[in-house]
């Protein structure tokens, strides 16, 4: 039998300890604040933010359309945007904004017009649901818009590297998924 205070009892209390504790800290290790770790930091000046990509040698910008009570919104942070090697590869090829799509804090647009995060949102983007992801080049040109949430991080790291890779010019995102697919039944 096992005494209550005996050696025994605490080495089976040690160890049910670190059973429960283990994957808390390895998902803690593993996923990062995508506000911390993924968006830029900006003032809100875009064309700035676009000479700035390309000073930095990035291939465009990426702005997240998102809004508080949006449960997709939620989805992609805290199952997409958080991961490590999403973050790594985003941040190496574009410069990324969020932008509440209710807020009132003044911007400046890709034209070099003072507006509001609501009014880029609405009114220049036609943002009626989100999340949505819209990416431009360096020259202010948009590549790409996806709206709402993607399956997962591999196909969030697609779409990235279907703009990286340039076949946005030459097909749909959709039509890139389904030729991905189909190469790897192969």
């Amino acid at each position: 039998m096992f005494s209550s205070t005996g050696p025994d009892m605490k080495k089976v209390r040690n160890y049910l300890l670190l059973v429960l504790l283990l994957p808390a800290v390895v998902f803690a290790e593993s996923a990062k604040d995508p506000y911390k770790f993924l968006f830029n930091e900006t003032w809100g000046d875009f064309p700035e933010e676009l000479a700035n990509a390309r000073e930095q040698g990035k291939k465009g910008i990426m702005f997240f359309f998102e809004m508080d009570e949006c449960p997709y919104c939620h989805y992609m942070k805290k199952n997409v945007l958080n991961q490590p090697e999403i973050q790594a590869y985003f941040r190496e090829h574009f410069l990324l904004f969020p932008v509440d799509i209710e807020g009132d804090i003044e911007i400046v647009n890709l034209k070099g017009k003072t507006t509001t995060q609501k009014d880029f949102a609405f009114r220049e983007h036609r943002v009626r649901a989100t999340p949505v992801f819209m990416f431009y080049d360096l020259e202010g040109k948009r590549m790409h818009r996806h709206t709402g949430k993607t399956a997962g991080p591999d196909e969030f790291r697609l779409m990235g590297e279907y703009l990286v890779n340039g076949i946005y010019k030459d097909m749909s995102f959709v039509r890139y998924k389904r030729k991905v697919r189909k190469e790897k039944k192969k």
